[in-house]
């Protein structure tokens, strides 16, 4: 099909879709308004944005559908008032191109089009790359999205697929889209406080918007709203350690890793095999799957394969599946280091003796997270750290002008634990508790507030 209209044209009269971060999304071109409405775009909204967050935040069942809007508008905002503020007035001057708007609108949209089910548990069991599919599906002659962009120019599916690839010549449109302080993060990270009902992620983006600025090498901030763009870095660091990293949302997220790897390994042996179809998942099993394959699932789909998996006959998976469905997170152990291995394995041993294969009742998880970086000569890959400006042109790099951020500054942050079935440390019932008495009582000698613990008996041995 050939497209007849002008693809950068703007609606006779802008739409909005209401936000309750935004408070209103402007769409005021014909295309964005478009690729909303494709077929790839509106899977979007069938796919949870935090994933198995929702198990511990109840609020938290927004869709990567809110969340690509709302990246679309911070993005749309940021244009204007760099139109408005900061415009190129010649060729290489530092200010802001305002032909490269619909490139950067598109790219914002359509940065997270590649993102599958439960996306990064997925991806480890299926060995999917959501930043790849993106990539895949704008550049696909399948795809409407594709069909649309093809009506700018045969190339400006390339520029898009550039921007997230982080290619684009143009450095201010790609750190719109990603660096440390860009369009995504500032989204994400208002929408899910909003929705997870907590204050960490709240910063001040009306500031913000104020004081960001193009230059030659990207975008950096008026040195004047330094305490804004901090309040958004200790915002992000509290977020992590307090929404994504915490430890009942990872609990179900490794029973799902579990659920899923103990399906794959149900379909490839023959002498086992799933009682009910899974069609939808057969290609991923194969890893034959197409892009096709991959845009039928979401959500739902994987929610009713665990359905039905709760009356498969292999005990394992229909445990998986209820423990996932009906809320049954494991239990964890925070560990240091090395020095707690033996421990770890003593634990393991204990389990495994209760009749628990530790495959897949037992897991190792670790989460951690970089909450501001700064250039370091000796690294081989940098991010890009965000630079300051003093009313003279001149720049600083944010960790050196600001304590709070430096403290912060290029130092892992995050936590390591040991996930096991939490009837297993606190039986309720007649039956576990004698099943699990003379096991727990050795048990619980390791562990104590949420850590384990050296005993002295583990010592002398």
């Amino acid at each position: 099909m050939t497209l007849n209209y002008d693809a950068e044209q703007l609606l006779p009269i802008e739409q909005v879709f209401r936000d309750p971060v935004h408070d209103y999304i402007h769409i005021q071109h014909q295309l964005i308004l478009d690729l909303i409405d494709t077929r790839e775009f509106q899977r979007l909204r069938r796919i949870k944005q935090l994933g198995t967050s929702s198990f511990t935040f109840h609020g938290a069942e927004h869709s990567r559908f809110t969340h690509s809007l709302g990246v679309y508008e911070i993005t749309r905002r940021i244009c204007d008032k760099f139109a408005r503020n900061y415009p190129e007035k010649k060729s290489g001057d530092g200010g802001w191109d305002d032909s490269e708007r619909l490139v950067v609108l598109c790219a914002a949209l359509l940065h997270d089009i590649g993102h599958g089910p439960y996306s990064h548990t997925f991806e480890r069991i299926f060995k999917t790359d959501h930043e790849a599919i993106t990539v895949e599906i704008i550049l696909s002659h399948e795809t409407e999205i594709n069909k649309l962009l093809k009506a700018v120019a045969s190339d400006f599916p390339a520029k898009v697929a550039s921007v997230i690839q982080k290619t684009y010549p143009n450095p201010q449109v790609v750190q719109l889209i990603s660096s440390q302080i860009d369009a995504d993060r500032m989204d994400y990270l208002l929408r899910d406080a909003y929705f997870t009902g907590v204050n960490y992620g709240t910063f001040d983006l009306t500031r913000i918007l104020r004081v960001i600025r193009p230059y030659s090498e990207g975008i950096a901030f008026q040195i004047s709203g330094m305490h804004a763009v901090e309040d958004y870095i200790v915002s992000r660091y509290q977020m992590y350690m307090q929404i994504y990293f915490h430890p009942v949302s990872r609990s179900m997220e490794v029973i799902l890793d579990h659920l899923l790897k103990r399906a794959k390994e149900l379909y490839e042996d023959p002498e086992m095999h799933l009682h009910f179809q899974t069609d939808l998942l057969i290609p991923f099993f194969n890893q034959t799957a197409t892009l096709e394959d991959y845009l039928k699932l979401d959500d739902g789909v994987l929610g009713t394969y665990f359905t039905l998996w709760r009356e498969e006959k292999d005990a394992i998976l229909s445990d998986l599946a209820t423990r996932f469905l009906d809320r049954k997170p494991f239990k964890s152990v925070h560990f240091v280091d090395k020095q707690d291995q033996p421990i770890l394995e003593k634990l393991t041993t204990l389990i495994q003796e209760a009749g628990y294969d530790t495959d897949y009742y037992t897991a190792v998880n670790n989460s951690y997270d970089l909450p501001y970086d700064f250039y370091r000569p000796n690294q081989l890959t940098n991010r890009t750290q965000i630079e300051l400006m003093y009313p003279d042109g001149s720049f600083v790099e944010l960790s050196k002008a600001s304590e709070i951020v430096s403290s912060l500054a290029g130092k892992m942050r995050g936590d390591e634990r040991f996930y096991f079935p939490k009837e297993f440390s606190k039986p309720k019932t007649m039956k576990e508790i004698t099943l699990f008495e003379p096991i727990y009582q050795e048990f619980k000698q390791y562990i104590k507030n949420d850590a384990i613990i050296q005993p002295t008996k583990i010592l002398e041995e």
